[in-house]
Order: C-alpha cells, then sequence, then structure tokens
C-alpha cells in the first residue's frame, strides 16, 4: 500500500485506491470481461416482485398484534427491505436500464425505495458516487465513520451499541462530513415515498407502515445481513482495504458480497461479478476475503484491535466534472 502515516487512529495511506490499477491489468489481460459490462435484464422483474411481496405483506400484517408486527420485520421484511437497498445500489451503477437510460435507473430507484418506508434512494446516489470515485477519501467519502465514531464507540459494548444505531449514522453522517445541497431528485424521492406512505395508511392503518420502516431499520442495523457494511471496507488486515465475502447471503443480496471485484468493475451488475472472479482469479483468489457476515460482526465487536477507526483514509484531490 506504499508509505502509512499514523493520524489520530486510521490508517493514513498516501497511495492511490488500489482498483484502478487492478482495473486496468485486468482488461489488458482479459479483455472479454468488458462483455459483462451493461444492463441486467432480469434485475428490474426481480425488483418489481420484491416490491409487490413487501406490499402484500403489508395486507396481510395489518391486523397482527405488535409483537408480531417485529417478529416479521425483522425476520422477513426487514431482509426484503435490506435487500431493495442493495438493489439501489446496483441501480444506482444504471444497471437496470443501461448507461443511455440513466433517467430510468432512477425513477426506477425511486420505485424500489416505495417498500423502505424512507426516502433513500436520490441521496444514496448522490453520495455513492465519491465513494467509488474518492475511496477513503477524507471529507468526500462519507462511509468511513467521523472521529467522534472511532473514539466513541472503543468497547465490545460500545460497538455493538454502533451497529444497532448504524442506519442512523448512515443516514446523518453526511449532512457532517460532506453536506451537499438538496437535488430536485430528492424531493421527488420524498413526495413519491410519502404519498405511499400515507396511501398504505389509509388503506391498511399504522401497522403495515411501522412494519415497512422498522424492519428497514433493525435490518440495517445488528442482523447477520447488515455484515456487509463492516466486511466491506474495514480493515481486518493491514494493508488491505476492501475485502469479498462469496459465502451463501449473496443469494439474498445481489452479490455484494463480490466487493473487490466491484469496485474494480463498477459497471458490472451484481448477477455477473462471479464471473469476473472466475475469468481473473489469480488477481482475488490469493486476496484476504471473508467467508462469513456473522464471523465478522463477531470479530468486529470483540476484537479490540477492530472499530469505527479501522478504515484507510487518503487525501484525494475533487476531479474534474465532465
Amino acid at each position: 500500500m506504499g508509505n502509512r502515516v499514523t493520524r489520530g487512529d486510521f490508517e493514513w495511506v498516501y497511495t492511490e485506491q488500489p482498483h484502478t490499477q487492478r482495473r486496468k491489468e485486468i482488461l489488458a489481460k482479459y479483455p472479454e470481461i468488458k462483455t459483462l459490462m451493461g444492463p441486467d435484464p432480469h434485475l428490474k422483474w426481480i425488483v418489481s416482485g420484491m416490491v409487490f411481496v413487501q406490499f402484500l405483506a403489508c395486507y396481510l400484517v395489518k391486523d397482527l398484534s405488535w409483537k408480531w408486527i417485529f417478529f416479521w420485520a425483522y425476520a422477513f421484511g426487514g431482509c426484503i427491505n435490506h435487500s431493495l437497498t442493495l438493489a439501489i445500489h446496483d441501480i444506482s451503477h444504471n444497471v437496470a436500464f443501461g448507461n443511455k437510460q440513466a433517467r430510468w435507473n432512477r425513477w426506477f430507484a425511486i420505485f424500489a425505495n416505495l417498500p423502505i418506508g424512507i426516502p433513500y434512494s436520490a441521496s444514496f446516489k448522490k453520495y455513492h458516487i465519491d465513494h467509488h470515485r474518492y475511496l477513503g477519501g477524507d471529507s468526500l467519502d462519507v462511509d468511513i465513520p467521523t472521529d467522534f465514531e472511532g473514539w466513541f464507540f472503543c468497547t465490545p459494548l460500545r460497538k455493538l451499541l454502533w451497529l444497532f444505531l448504524q442506519p442512523l449514522f448512515y443516514s446523518l453522517r453526511p449532512l457532517y462530513v460532506n453536506p451537499k445541497a438538496i437535488t430536485q431528485m430528492e424531493i421527488f424521492n420524498a413526495l413519491v415515498q410519502f404519498s405511499i406512505n400515507l396511501i398504505v395508511y389509509y388503506l391498511w392503518g399504522l401497522k403495515p407502515i411501522i412494519y415497512l420502516i422498522a424492519g428497514t431499520i433493525l435490518c440495517m442495523g445488528l442482523h447477520p445481513i447488515s455484515g456487509h457494511f463492516i466486511a466491506e471496507h474495514y480493515m481486518f488486515l493491514k494493508g488491505y482495504e476492501t475485502y469479498s465475502y462469496y459465502g451463501p447471503l449473496n443469494w439474498l443480496t445481489f452479490n455484494v458480497g463480490y466487493h473487490m471485484e466491484h469496485h474494480d468493475f463498477p459497471s458490472i451488475p451484481g448477477c455477473r461479478l462471479p464471473m469476473v472472479k472466475k475469468i481473473a482469479a489469480e488477481y482475488y483468489d490469493n486476496l484476504p476475503h471473508h467467508q462469513s457476515w456473522i464471523r465478522v460482526l463477531w470479530d468486529f465487536v470483540f476484537d479490540d484491535t477492530i472499530g469505527p477507526y479501522s478504515r484507510v483514509k487518503r487525501l484525494c484531490k475533487l476531479a474534474k466534472e465532465s
């Protein structure tokens, strides 16, 4: 990774992110990987089915007791909603309709957002571009915890609390680290979302709304699927800032576990990322990776050497917008 200097407790590096160079090397050796780029023709149908299932669930839970509302929110609905956030992640890379139909991707992401209950997709798109362009960039990559998070959430109990509160930090951190002007698409996202919430409330009452929003919050907090938040970029080994996960939960998460492959080729949809690993196996097989998101969460909480500070940071120059 080049020269390292300790500043605070983050791992500060003064080299470019590794994905740019690896992408060049892989494409030079395996140009056929370019054929994997482009839209996933099945994504829009899978996402539409998930949205339909969640609204059907809204009808089914409307008369349940509150304890069962929260049970099904955590065990079922929240899993779908978390999966939808990862579908939105893929859609933010224009893989639903292709780069030439960018607007259709933005609108479809708002549709995928509906069961999540909280307007999310437009803001995610706005900041996720920076996560790829300025990976680990100080004051640019809002995926990096703040100094307060790194300083305070440093014991097992506090790290457990941090995981539970992760949706709060994930949504509020951009406003502190790298605030940006609200866009028209974000306003549209919010208007559509709250209108659908009102319709659901009018038809079936409050319980379905709580089912949707509670599921989103609970399953983005302390939940096996949320292990991907920690697995992707927290340094479990010095010198490695991105990790893949090759376990079965990829089936539920649009292969977000193939995270090294995704950062190397963000325009390749999740369904084709395993092909990247297969074609360029020598570039990935010997890199450290995870086999269990539950184990990732366990180690994060109880390993004293890992915490919110366990991230690579770098100073990045702002790229010129084309």
